[in-house]
């Protein structure tokens, strides 16, 4: 028998249901997955009514799916959620100031960038605060197809097992075709991703700021962008492949984003930071790809992992100590990578591995040793998130911190030169869909 309690509970929960926005999924069309490997899965189309490939790939988040998909590091992607429930709370207004707190967006990039989306069952209603539509219109209005009714559970074991593996989403009349033959297939590896993704001009972000940071766009995260505004930093966004020693003595630190796609494809950003390290003695952080082109400038080789590292829980264990990082410590991190430096015996002279995958062994970051003289760090994971654990966060004070240090310690006031080389654009976040 219910109590009154639980009447009320239970009246309450079904008006919170009704005040739920619904999707209008209008009618079911087909649509199918289909795997170079040759399984093939079956269920029906939300988003863009049309057909893409891609590289499929699986992500454990739980929450923050409009993050994920806005991640420039997932371009060329076909993207698995795990969790079986996509869309509830929606979609936000992705608009947001430029300021110091601020960069223009509130999701990670302007648009959609993965491929494609596939789902267990996308929400036909959502509800939340900042809401202004559905995960289906969203898709659809930036001609992103995706796919629902489908197990994902299969399809990530497969995942697992096999390794990454090139896919087709096949919608409407195209799903009742035989599946793509082996060669039709596109792996988007085999491009220069972060060339399409990146920034064409420079531009420059909360000019007022105590301390002038430069990045190179490899596909950058609006959040790594966030984090360093509202440390007070100006921050002065390049192109991938700007030689960045030309203005170099302009900036009082270098940030080297994240990106999608194989870090080969970026070598010549790796030889031109090969010579900033050699020549430059000032603070160099980067994350993820930034992490890779650090590392091949030190002289480490990159490899493609078999199914990557793609989550909110990823364990590392930190085996250096550095500002807010002690070693010893293992830290929960944010991942989005296909590519990792492989781990050799001896290190490069003046390097050390930073940290170190607790799952799989993995290099999760590099850093030069005190003995060098250097001020350099690499990681992996997304100290910054969103989502996801801020464990790490503090990565973005030290480096910032290490930045105003450098700065006054090289405050030389009969020296001060007036900027020369630079033509900044308006602000705004590169990465579009």
């Amino acid at each position: 028998m219910f109590t009154r309690q639980a009447i009320s509970t239970l009246r309450l929960v079904r008006l919170s249901r009704g005040l739920a926005t619904h999707a209008n999924s209008g009618l079911a069309v087909p649509a199918s997955l289909h795997l170079k490997t040759g399984q093939t899965f079956k269920g029906t189309s939300f988003g863009a009514p049309r057909s893409v490939f891609g590289e499929t790939v699986f992500s454990t988040s739980i929450t923050s799916y409009t993050e994920s998909m806005t991640d420039p590091s997932y371009r060329g992607q076909i993207l698995v959620f795990t969790t079986p429930l996509i869309g509830n709370y929606g979609v936000p207004h992705n608009v947001a100031p430029f300021d110091s707190q601020d960069v223009g967006v509130v999701l990670e990039s302007q648009g959609i960038q993965c491929a494609a989306v596939v789902v267990g069952d996308v929400a036909e209603k959502f509800s939340h605060y900042t809401a202004v539509e559905s995960i289906a219109s969203w898709c659809k209005r930036h001609n992103v197809p995706g796919i629902t009714g489908v197990d994902t559970r299969a399809i990530t074991t497969l995942l697992r097992d096999q390794g990454t593996t090139l896919g087709r989403v096949a919608v409407g009349t195209d799903a009742l075709l035989p599946p793509p033959a082996a060669e039709e297939y596109w792996d988007p590896s085999l491009e220069n991703l972060v060339d399409q993704i990146s920034t064409k001009q420079v531009y420059e972000l909360n000019p007022t700021g105590s301390v002038k940071i430069a990045m190179l766009d490899f596909g950058a995260k609006a959040n790594i962008l966030r984090s360093l505004v509202r440390r007070d930093a100006a921050v002065t966004v390049f192109p991938w492949n700007y030689d960045f020693n030309k203005v170099r003595d302009q900036f009082d630190g270098l940030f080297l984003s994240n990106g999608p796609g194989d870090p080969k494809q970026c070598m010549e950003a790796a030889l031109n930071l090969r010579r900033t390290i050699a020549e430059w003695n000032k603070p160099i952080f980067g994350i993820c790809m930034g992490n890779q082109i650090i590392g091949m400038a030190a002289g480490l080789d990159s490899y493609r992992m078999t199914f990557g590292n793609r989550g909110h829980n990823q364990p590392v264990l930190a085996l250096a100590s550095s500002g807010s990082i002690k070693a010893g410590r293992v830290y929960v991190t944010s991942q989005n990578h296909q590519y990792a430096l492989k781990l050799q015996e001896p290190f490069p002279e003046g390097w050390e591995p930073f940290f170190i995958n607790c799952n799989d062994s993995s290099v999760e970051g590099i850093k030069s040793t005190d003995a060098s003289g250097k001020q350099v760090w690499g990681v992996q994971f997304h100290p910054e998130s969103a989502g996801g654990p801020l464990d790490t966060i503090e990565m973005f004070t030290d480096f910032v911190s290490h930045c105003k240090a450098q700065k006054v310690a090289n405050y030389q006031p009969a020296d001060v030169k007036p900027q020369v080389g630079l033509e900044t654009e308006a602000p705004r976040v590169a990465a579009t869909a």
